[in-house]
């Protein structure tokens, strides 16, 4: 049919995968009448659902490229083209026509089997309907109190699960809250060591200029005494050294008193 259309190369591709999905559905929908689990058959729907929503993917894109392909085909092709996608369309239409039947019936066959037993009835229920048919009143109004005792204990049973879920969640919110409180004395721990951090490096700089200062006083009070030491040095190996004379406590005796001996030494003559 493709090359009696003289179809492109990509319609071809297109409609070869096209008629694939069509194979498989057939088959598909072969196999779903041979299954009988529920379950299953709602499984294959599903699969079948997915190749019904390729083969409509596909279709739109047979039309956008019979459209790009219009102006170069001539009337003649572009309508068995329109025909071939319109015959394509209607046998999907048909796939999703057969799935709806299926759906259908498969809904009412789970109906039926959460309605009914096995045997097509539920005992249990014909058997209450017999049992409350051959009871007396005063029965049937003892088996109405049981049956309220036994809701009551259950909601005294819900209430106690609710108060203890009540008292577990006081006890998180104490918990937390003391925990809340914990990280802000945590917190206010923290900044009084920051401060205290801050306070010490301060304090640390300070000492560090006073030993500095100290050092700079020491090495002044170092260079002094070594300029003491070397004079005195200086004047113990050259005692006639003229300059030091100037220095007080290192310049030799003063030539006054010399001179005062020698003229008393000419006045006892």
């Amino acid at each position: 049919m493709a090359s009696e259309l003289q179809m492109s190369p990509q319609l071809e591709q297109i409609d070869g995968e096209i008629h694939d999905n069509f194979r498989a559905l057939a088959n598909g929908f072969q196999k779903l009448d041979k299954i009988k689990d529920p379950n299953r058959q709602s499984k294959q729907l599903e699969e079948l659902t997915g190749k019904m929503r390729e083969c409509k993917r596909l279709i739109k894109e047979f039309d956008r490229e019979l459209k790009d392909e219009e102006s170069g085909n001539s009337p003649e092709i572009n309508k068995q083209l329109n025909e071939r996608k319109q015959s394509l369309i209607k046998e999907l239409n048909s796939y999703v026509a057969l799935r709806k039947t299926y759906m259908s019936s498969l809904g009412n066959k789970r109906v039926e089997l959460f309605d009914m037993g096995p045997g097509g009835s539920d005992p249990a229920a014909e058997d209450n309907v017999q049992m409350a048919s051959s009871m007396s009143n005063q029965e049937l109004i003892n088996a109405g109190r049981k049956t309220m005792d036994e809701t009551d204990q259950a909601i005294e049973r819900s209430k106690q699960v609710v108060e203890k879920t009540v008292e577990v969640g006081t006890q998180t919110a104490v918990t937390l809250k003391g925990q809340t409180e914990q990280m802000g004395r945590i917190v206010n721990d923290l900044d009084t060591i920051q401060f205290s951090i801050k306070k010490a490096s301060k304090l640390v700089k300070e000492i560090g200029r006073q030993v500095a200062t100290d050092r700079c006083i020491m090495f002044f009070l170092f260079i002094i005494v070594c300029g003491v030491i070397a004079i005195i040095i200086v004047k113990i190996v050259n005692p006639n050294n003229k300059s030091i004379r100037d220095i007080p406590g290192l310049a030799p005796p003063a030539p006054a008193r010399r001179l005062l001996s020698v003229q008393s030494t000419r006045l006892l003559e």
